[in-house]
């Protein structure tokens, strides 16, 4: 996973998940998906579409971008929701495998510094804390 980010990040010179899911030809839209539903993916008549929600935080949507992202790219053929139910207290090997795809692009080419806590990490390069959960403690950057 950390090459195909890594190749990404290099082809289209940013780890932004927006200008990444442009440059693919991934439309994005937003709108109210209640209050469980972060964001989904899906494909009709040959368009790929990334939907988040409207109601959340830039940090969140950033976020679930690059979790949709990930569904894209390592899921192929399959529409995914990003439930934060499911996400949060038992997530599946797909779930699981978009967070981490999310984390590790947009943490690409930003290490923590020295003794740096995930506290301070994550806020830092714009990710919201409670990804703390899907951040893999023992990668390095």
């Amino acid at each position: 996973m950390k090459e195909l980010i890594h190749k990404l990040v290099r082809k289209y010179r940013t780890n932004c998940p927006f200008d990444i899911a442009k440059a693919l030809g991934i439309h994005i839209r937003y709108c109210d998906l209640g209050s469980t539903t972060k964001g989904l993916y899906y494909h009709k008549l040959r368009r790929k579409f990334i939907v988040i929600h409207d109601g959340l935080t830039p940090e969140w949507r950033r976020f679930v971008c690059a979790h949709e992202l990930g569904h894209d790219r390592l899921h192929k053929g399959i529409s995914r929701f990003f439930i934060e139910e499911h996400s949060y207290f038992s997530p599946g090997k797909f779930e699981q495998q978009a967070n981490r795809f999310a984390v590790l692009l947009l943490s690409e080419g930003k290490p923590p510094l020295a003794d740096e806590t995930l506290e301070h990490y994550l806020p830092r390069i714009g990710l919201p804390k409670e990804t703390a959960l899907f951040f893999d403690h023992k990668t390095e950057h």
